[in-house]
């Protein structure tokens, strides 16, 4: 009689099943060889090959590219939220002046002529209700929702916000503003009171954002490098030129050129509250970056 240890099989002896030992045991091996090769039979586990049956593809989902447009759309939308809200001052600003850019195109001709004319900053203004109509004055874009100005707002303010803080940003632009309005507005009440000028020029229409807006360039200028900085304010030079050649009111040329002085003088104030500075490592030239200050603003 012959007899099986542990599972060896012995020569001549019989499987339970009335097969073979070799044919049972191949059979035994193969399900668990298969079963682990994804129902694929290799020729290192027993018995021929088999290919065949692998393992079903899964199709990508339909909707996969769709979800990666709509994760980059909500990225950027994201980007562009925390943009906005880096810039409160700028952001609440330009939506005022789109507001009333709006109303001067679509609101009635004659309202619209009356409140231009009450926000005007001349002399007759100014001994009435100077803080007022200061305030009220810088609320207007010349040109409405046309104007050149709403476009270089938005872009000049909020860079200068970025390096130096809402707070210091709504200083600039008002000191520009109040300063340009007062250094030209002056000059022409002294110039009637001594006879050199007529009383109407106690009268005139002059209201908007300029003055303001080119102080927070020239500021921003100060920033910036070298090559920047002077083809920033060369180019704010021409415009400058350039509008006088077209008809700009004088008096009002003048003023801008007191508003592009203040901005310059702003430089040092501007310069040792800005979050962000031209770094000293690359030379002067344009390929500098900015480099976070060491000195945290106080403003926000």
């Amino acid at each position: 009689m012959t007899t099986s240890i542990r599972g060896t099989a012995v020569p001549g002896a019989r499987a339970a099943d009335g097969r073979d030992p070799d044919e049972a045991g191949g059979a035994a091996l193969a399900v668990p060889c298969a079963r682990a090769a994804g129902w694929r039979l290799v020729a290192s586990c027993a018995g021929p090959v088999a290919i065949g049956a692998g393992a079903p593809r899964v199709p990508p989902a339909a909707g996969a590219g769709r979800g990666r447009r709509t994760a980059a759309m909500a990225a950027r939308l994201r980007r562009l939220s925390h943009a906005l809200i880096a810039v409160p001052f700028t952001l609440g600003y330009t939506l005022v002046l789109l507001g009333t850019g709006l109303y001067t195109h679509l609101g009635d001709p004659g309202t619209v002529r009356d409140l231009l004319v009450g926000s005007s900053t001349d002399v007759a203004h100014l001994s009435q209700r100077p803080l007022l109509t200061l305030l009220v004055s810088a609320l207007w874009a010349v040109g409405g929702i046309t104007s050149p100005y709403l476009l270089a707002f938005p872009l000049v303010l909020g860079a200068l916000e970025r390096r130096v803080g809402a707070v210091r940003t709504a200083g600039v632009f008002l000191l520009g503003h109040v300063l340009a309005t007062l250094l030209t507005e002056l000059p022409v009440a002294a110039s009637v009171a001594v006879g050199h000028l007529p009383a109407s020029s106690l009268r005139r229409l002059d209201y908007g954002v300029s003055y303001g807006l080119i102080a927070c360039a020239a500021a921003l200028a100060g920033l910036l490098p070298p090559r920047r900085r002077w083809a920033l304010l060369g180019g704010i030079g021409l415009a400058l030129a350039a509008g006088s050649l077209v008809g700009i009111d004088p008096l009002t040329g003048w003023g801008h050129a007191f508003a592009l002085l203040i901005g310059v003088v702003c430089w040092p104030y501007i310069r040792r509250n800005a979050r962000w500075r031209p770094s000293s490592n690359g030379g002067d030239g344009a390929g500098r970056r900015f480099a976070h200050s060491e000195r945290a603003s106080g403003n926000t």
